[in-house]
This record gives C-alpha cells, structure tokens and sequence, in this order.
C-alpha cells in the first residue's frame, strides 16, 4: 500500500511505480492499466489521487489514453495487428496481416528482476534450490585440474563444440531413438540459440513459419523481429490442427513449423503418433522443414512421441538444452540435424559465436557419461510429482479449473477472469504471473493464465490469488 510522505505524495509514489514497471518492461506495449476505480480501491487512494497519477504518466509520454477504454501502456514503433487462425475458415488467401507487439521480454525480466522473494508462479524454470547438486562443482574441479586445461582456454575449440560432448549427446539421443551422429549435432548456447540459428540459416525476412499456439511467447517475439510471418496453429491433446496446417500449406507454402512434442508449453499435451504421422506427411508434401524443441525431455519418458524420432532426422532438426533440468547459467544447448543441413547451422553459428565455450561442455559431458545427469533427472521428476499434485489441489480449491489434463512442469489453468488485469494486481502482491495471452501470436486475451507446479505448493499465493479474483 501507499504511505503518504513529505518527500513524495501519493500521486508520485503511484506514478513512479508504474513508470518502473513500464520501463522494466513488466507491463509490455498495450498492456491495459488497472480502470481508475480499480486502482483506487488495490491501492486504498482516492479516484483523484489515480486520475492525477495517470496524467503523469501520459506527460511521461509512457501511456495512453483511449476513448471509452482507458490507460494503455504506449507502443514506443508501429506493430501489425495478427490475424486469429482458431479454425480453418480464418486461414485466408493471403498472409496474415501485421502482428501485436510481443511481451515476453516481461517474464524474461522477471527473471531477474524478481517483484520479491516469494514462489513465482510465472516463472518457466525450476525453483534453484531443486537444481542444488554436489556434482555439478565436482565436473567443473575435475575438467579445470586437467594439464589440458590451458591448452583449450588458450584456442578457440571446435566449431560444432566438444566432440566428447558431441559423442555423449549421440549416444544419448539413440536411446531415445534419434539417430544422430556426433557429426550432425551443433552445440549452442541454450535452446534458444539453436532455435535461432535453424531459423537464421532456413528462413529470410517475410517467410512464412508455422509455429503451435498457444505456444512459446519468447518464440513469437524471436521471430517477430526476425520478420517472419506468423501462421499460428492451434495447438490441441493429440498435437497440431491438422486441417490448419494443410490450409497453410496449400495457401502460403510455409517453410518451417516450430512445434513442441513432449510437454508442450503451457499445455503439458503431449504429439499422438498417429498426429505426428500426419504432420511429417505434410512436411514432405509440401516441402518444410521441422524444428522440434524437446526442452522438457528430462522430466518425460523416453517412450514419448517424438516427430525427429519417426523422421529420422530428415525433414526435422532436433533442439534440446539443460538450462531447464541442470544450469540454468551454464547456458548449454544443441541441435541435432540432417547431415544435408549440419553445414549450413554449423556456419550460421561461426558467424555469431564462432564456438562455444569448451570447459563447460566438457564438465557436461562427464556429468552425462557417469550417469550423474540421469539420476539427477530422476530426483526432479519424483520431486515435481509430488508439487504437481499439490498445486493442482491447491489451484481447483481456489476456484480454478484446468484447460488441459495437469501434466510435466505447466498447468494451463482457467481462472474465469481477465488473467492481464489479474496480473496487475497480484504483481502489487509481490507475485508475477504468466497470462494466456503472452502465449498468442496477437496478444490474445483472456482468462487462461499459465502455473509452475513447483513454484504454486504455496498456500499463501492461492489465498492472496483468490482475494484478488473476489476484487471489482
């Protein structure tokens, strides 16, 4: 609450915290502010002292106002408006119009600029007390004692990375049935550098990508400043809308779709075999490639449908990294690819990054070979079910239904309100949320919003989350 103090009244207090939030990019371009009664009563000042706030930030140049609609957070560049694609009557004949500006940068912020110490519900990692091990020191101790250390920290490494690495990753990959020589696997830094260099080395300004929606915000916004045409496909249990797809083939000859198979986020819906099937058929049809991001593969089994498997890699190229389930600040990724395409990626990343660090990877490598990696996973998992089940009580106690059967790190959860304005509000608590919307290529609103089961055992979030769900 605002306190009222010689040095800043309650006009100031409250347009400066909304200036911060703006400017740190936790209220994104068009985010709509709390109406002035609302904010009067969250804050426990007068309509006045709102109203007065409000005009501050208008002079600030950081909002605007809207007839009949309220205070909008001002798009600083003019973005294009998306089109929706929820059935496959809106799939016209020409490519979709322009988008809305993407906010994941928000929850990326977020990340490090936490609103307080408390569980973040919002948040799409595990908690770092869960990632706390006693091998991950002894990796690095044991790679940095080596004779050989100053001679790999004194060159540059191996462009495709560590081959011991690369050789563990194989061997990894082939038990889950992905056949990929250490030739065809990339190292990156992180999942999503090796989202980006597929996307840089296939795709070219204005190309058209079929990307899962609800799907991943922080690959909406990547490929929105790449310039490429969103086709949004909606994602459902059994995997991609088949008939969307095949519309968007037939219409716009698409030359990539991004697709999460295991534990999509934020569904947790895993590809059938009989979807996948379909999906790969399509792709060779109509000539596009398959980036396939299998970041949650850690806490899923091995059995699980996967597109790269029954490909072969052939048309897909496989994308994975243990930011998620070992070192978030490692900052480890791969791909693995069709040997026609490894060339190609391979000189797409010498020209960002040149090579990636080679003491890491090798700590990595030994983490995966002495099967410490394996039973850390193990642990997680056993962990997360046990949060799952809480969460999931905690979540339907509070009033909350769940669009999508509970499953792997996400609850795609319905809260029955505007999940936009409830972030607002529960981010004056000191919780940051995830809303559905983030998850839409156009900002879609609604009142779906997106939990990290282990960050939501909290009975404190959920009875300060249902008081301000009782709010106007």
């Amino acid at each position: 609450m605002l306190t009222k103090t010689s040095s800043q009244s309650l006009t100031e207090q409250l347009a400066s915290r909304f200036a911060t939030r703006i400017r740190d990019r936790l209220l994104a371009p068009g985010a709509r502010l709390p109406s002035v009664r609302q904010c009067a009563q969250a804050q426990g000042v007068s309509p006045s002292t709102v109203v007065a706030a409000y005009d501050q930030l208008l002079a600030q140049g950081l909002v605007e106002a809207r007839k009949n609609r309220g205070f909008f957070v001002r798009e600083m560049a003019q973005v294009r408006e998306p089109r929706s694609s929820d059935a496959i009557n809106s799939v016209a004949t020409e490519l979709p119009g322009p988008r809305a500006p993407m906010n994941a940068t928000a929850l990326i912020r977020g990340m490090f600029q936490r609103p307080s110490d408390k569980p973040q519900p919002g948040m799409g990692a595990f908690p770092p007390e869960w990632l706390e091990t006693t091998f991950m020191p002894a990796a690095v101790r044991k790679v940095t004692g080596t004779r050989a250390l100053q001679e790999f920290s004194l060159q540059y490494g191996e462009p495709a990375g560590d081959l011991g690495l690369r050789r563990a990753l194989s061997h990894k990959l082939a038990g889950l049935n992905v056949p990929a020589a250490p030739e065809q696997i990339i190292t990156t830094v992180g999942a999503t550098h090796a989202l980006d260099i597929v996307s840089r080395t296939l795709l070219r300004a204005g190309d058209p990508v079929m990307v899962e929606e609800p799907g991943w915000a922080i690959e909406f916004a990547r490929l929105d400043a790449m310039g490429m045409r969103i086709l949004p496909v909606p994602r459902r249990a059994d995997g991609p809308d088949l008939a969307v797809m095949a519309r968007y083939c037939e219409v716009h000859s698409p030359k990539l779709f991004v697709s999460v198979s295991v534990f999509h986020n934020p569904t947790g819906y895993c590809l059938t075999p009989g979807s996948a099937h379909r999906v790969l058929q399509l792709a060779n049809a109509h000539d596009f490639h398959i980036v396939e991001d299998d970041t949650y593969s850690h806490i899923a089994p091995d059995h699980a449908t996967r597109l790269s498997s029954l490909d072969g890699l052939q048309r897909t190229v496989y994308v994975n990294g243990f930011a998620k389930i070992l070192a978030p600040n490692w900052r480890i990724g791969f791909l693995a690819a069709p040997p026609a395409l490894a060339e190609r990626l391979l000189d797409t990343k010498l020209l960002a990054t040149l090579t990636t660090p080679a003491l890491l990877e090798k700590a990595l490598a030994w983490c995966i070979e002495q099967g410490q990696l394996r039973r850390h996973a193990e642990r997680i998992r056993t962990r997360l079910d046990l949060a799952r089940a809480r969460s999931v009580k905690l979540a339907l106690a509070a009033g909350c239904t769940f669009a999508a059967e509970p499953a792997g790190l996400f609850g795609w959860v319905d809260t029955g309100v505007d999940t936009d304005a409830l972030a607002l509000r529960m981010l004056d608590a000191g919780y940051l949320l995830a809303p559905g919307s983030l998850f839409h290529a156009g900002r879609k609103p609604g009142t779906l919003m997106r939990i990290n089961f282990a960050s939501t055992q909290d009975a404190a979030f959920w009875k300060k989350y249902a008081e301000m769900v009782r709010r106007p």
